[in-house]
């Protein structure tokens, strides 16, 4: 298929952007100060891949996928460009920023105008891929397919590249069955198939079994359904308050008074008729509560994108944290040649970034996804005249977004709100004095003494330095000031706590820590959490950046649980999930029974109370479409999928159920297979959708996963969509599935 072709299933045909991509260009490829190399890059003719020059003797021809970009950055805004390159030349550089761990691609153009034109060429390119509907994303992978299969690129297929084109979509058929497909199609009775035969290749592939025997049990006029027949099957399946000029609103619909099949599956595959209910994907709770009211999306030791022990630290990794939302990022601070202030964790190998980078880094994009608040953490091991320097910083970079006295005109007794602190940024540090001094005109004490983070001391136990002492750190009156409503003390007792403590003094709890009080003490946590902050953070002999299980401390209402974004393992598809409603904005208010003192909530036991709320909820696994290939180096591997359907909660909520595998059918399976979960507290429980490929001789492998909280499943048929283990969505992936949630006793 040629260029004009995709580029119009684009929507694209004919446009300037999209031909100065597939034209191409000469940029300078930077890596370092010395390797600094002119390449040749362009678009290929599928309008989905980039191609890029390399002078490699082997694999010369290198590519890369447009919907492997993260996004495109005007200017040195990478941590390479900043440091290859001169100020002079900001306006001609740009970087491509790939999802996962890829390194990112720094370039220069000999222009300004050039550099210009090739970011809004891509960012054009990129919006219109992430804005086709589910099917365009399905034709698009599997032309891509057809055109990988079609190895003399004559747009044809005969008998052995129809088997090729079978295995790059992840089946594997029998000899016989290859054949008799192909005859099927070969109307013309050639060597090959061509033209529309083709298209009833395709049509017999895409062909959805499950799909017609819905529509044909709804679709009560001549074969095609009417307005009515949509609201039948909108009110009965869906669960949903239909109107006509709701069952009329659809493309073929509108127009004719009547949905055909087609029309039916792409009603099923809109955005809006996923899993996900479409009015959780816009901020719609409450966002005027005190901040303790809410969970806050928080990472650990942000700054490292590897293990805890050697692992490179980098500006990149508090980007993408705050890319995903994440609300609170941890600064390890250290003192640094040349008296500037860097990050690393102390006692180890890991790589060292300034101090003063990262506050610019964070003022960047703290607020491109998210404008509701971030709190940066500090952990600071500085002398006095580092932290006078990293407050400055803090203070000169961040400017009026630095919160630096309490809001309003008289000493505050609880907190502001996420909605009154939009686009501000919050320290949590050591303070010398009590808050109130803020408002004092005798606020006139200097440096002193205190005691260092709990978190530091637990670092140094770890055995990365033997000093078993919680030790005294001298404070710097300036960095001191601005820790406003996030100041760190030593948690003794709930009692203590209750009794001595403001409200905006808070305490951090190594795991451990936490489960015990989380198993002995559940409901003194809860009380805890409602007038004051936690914050939780993984052990330190988590060397490998592995994560605790997060959803323990949310059940007793911490709202700051740190874990290590850059480990991509079930904690953080948790914890993604956790945060996908509201806007993805990064907090999520707390239920009610976590914030109304008059609450006796304890999620080990579940006493009678508002949060038991007995359910069942209904799950039916029936198909999947197109699951990715995992080695796609060996032709004839083919994905053996299963399902697994998970709930995480309180603990008489937490189940796990699979379906049986299939063989050898990537593209799509169908299982067909029911399972039930009791819930008592759905405000808690979070479902997660996982596929894997089984492996009889050794562990499975993951091939996708979903998850989202279970107050924000739409009831009804779903499309549930696919993500990585990084947490980017695949493309053309997806489950089709049937969710009821109910009461227990219907």
């Amino acid at each position: 298929m040629e260029a004009n072709g995709m580029a119009g299933r684009h929507g694209l045909e004919g446009d300037a952007d999209l031909q100065f991509l597939l034209t191409g260009g000469n940029l300078l490829k930077v890596r370092s100060s010395s390797w600094k190399k002119r390449r040749m890059y362009k678009l290929q003719e599928d309008c989905r891949t980039m191609w890029q020059e390399s002078k490699k003797t082997v694999n010369q021809d290198q590519t890369f996928p447009i919907d492997d970009i993260e996004s495109v950055r005007r200017g040195r805004q990478s941590e390479g460009l900043k440091k290859y390159t001169e100020a002079s030349v900001e306006e001609r550089c740009f970087s491509i920023i790939f999802q996962g761990h890829r390194k990112n691609l720094d370039l220069m153009a000999s222009s300004k105008e050039e550099a210009n034109r090739w970011v809004t060429s891509l960012e054009k390119l990129m919006n219109n891929i992430r804005n086709l509907n589910h099917k365009q994303k399905s034709e698009h992978w599997l032309i891509n397919c057809m055109r990988k299969a079609d190895k003399n690129k004559d747009n044809k297929m005969s008998l052995k590249e129809l088997k090729h084109f079978l295995r790059q979509v992840n089946i594997e058929v029998s000899e016989v069955y290859a054949e008799e497909f192909f005859k099927k199609c070969n109307k013309s009775e050639g060597r090959y198939l061509e033209g529309e035969e083709i298209k009833h290749f395709y049509d017999l592939l895409t062909h959805r079994e499950e799909i017609e025997v819905i529509f044909q049990s709804y679709a009560q006029s001549d074969g095609q359904m009417s307005a009515r027949d949509l609201m039948n099957f909108l009110l009965n399946e869906q669960r949903e308050q239909a109107t006509a000029e709701r069952g009329e609103g659809e493309g073929e619909l509108a127009e004719q008074k009547r949905m055909t099949k087609d029309g039916f599956l792409m009603y099923l595959q809109q955005e809006d008729g996923s899993i996900l209910n479409p009015a959780h994907k816009t901020v719609y709770q409450d966002m005027s509560q005190p901040l303790n009211h809410y969970f806050i999306s928080s990472s650990h030791n942000t700054y490292l994108t590897d293990d805890q022990l050697k692992g490179p630290s980098s500006t990149e990794a508090y980007i993408k944290a705050l890319m995903k939302s994440c609300r609170c990022v941890e600064l390890d601070c250290w003192d640094g040649p040349n008296g500037e202030p860097i990050i690393y964790h102390g006692y180890t190998l890991t790589s060292k970034i300034l101090f003063r980078d990262v506050i610019r880094a964070i003022k960047d994009f703290a607020f491109k996804t998210s404008d509701y608040p971030v709190i940066l953490s500090l952990e600071n091991h500085c002398t006095v005249n580092q932290q006078k320097l990293m407050a400055h910083h803090l203070v000169s970079i961040l400017g009026d977004a630095l919160v630096t006295r309490p809001l309003g005109t008289s000493m505050p007794t609880n907190f502001p709100s996420p909605e009154e602190l939009r686009g501000k940024f919050l320290v949590k540090g050591k303070r010398l004095n009590k808050l109130d001094a803020a408002f004092s005109n005798n606020n006139t004490v200097e440096e002193d003494t205190v005691s260092e983070e709990d978190e530091a001391a637990d670092c140094k136990e770890n055995g990365q330095k033997s000093k078993p002492k919680k030790s005294k750190i001298k404070l710097a009156k300036e960095l001191s000031d601005v820790v406003i409503y996030c100041k760190s003390v030593h948690f003794n007792s709930f009692e203590h706590a209750r009794d001595s403590q403001a409200f905006y003094e808070m305490s951090s709890f190594k795991e451990s820590k936490a489960f015990n009080l989380a198993d002995t003490s559940a409901t003194a946590f809860i009380h805890h959490n409602m007038d004051k902050l936690s914050r939780i953070y993984p052990a330190g002999s988590r060397t490998d950046s592995s994560n605790y299980n997060p959803v323990p401390m949310w059940n007793v209402g911490c709202q700051i649980v740190a874990l290590n974004f850059q480990t991509p393992h079930k904690e953080m598809h948790l914890n993604q999930g956790r945060f996908l409603p509201n806007g993805f904005c990064g907090y999520i208010l707390k239920p009610e029974f976590q914030r109304s003192l008059s609450s006796q909530f304890n999620p080990n036991t579940l006493t009678n109370g508002p949060w038991l709320k007995m359910k069942t909820f209904h799950v039916m696994v029936i198909s999947a479409q197109q699951l990715p290939k995992l080695n796609k180096e060996k032709q004839r591997s083919i994905v053996d999928p299963l399902v697994r359907v998970e709930i995480h909660g309180v603990p008489a909520d937490n189940c796990s159920k699979e379906t049986h595998y299939l063989n050898n059918n990537g593209f799509n399976p169908m299982w067909n297979e029911k399972f039930q979960f009791p819930i008592h507290v759905p405000e808690l429980a979070l479902v997660r959708f996982v596929v894997e490929d089984y492996d009889a001789a050794s562990q499975n492998d993951f091939v996708g996963q979903y998850c989202l909280p279970l107050t924000s499943v739409q009831n009804g048929y779903r499309h549930v969509p696919l993500l990585t283990k990084r947490g980017d969505v695949i493309p053309s992936a997806g489950l089709f599935v049937h969710v009821i949630l109910l009461d227990a006793q219907q």
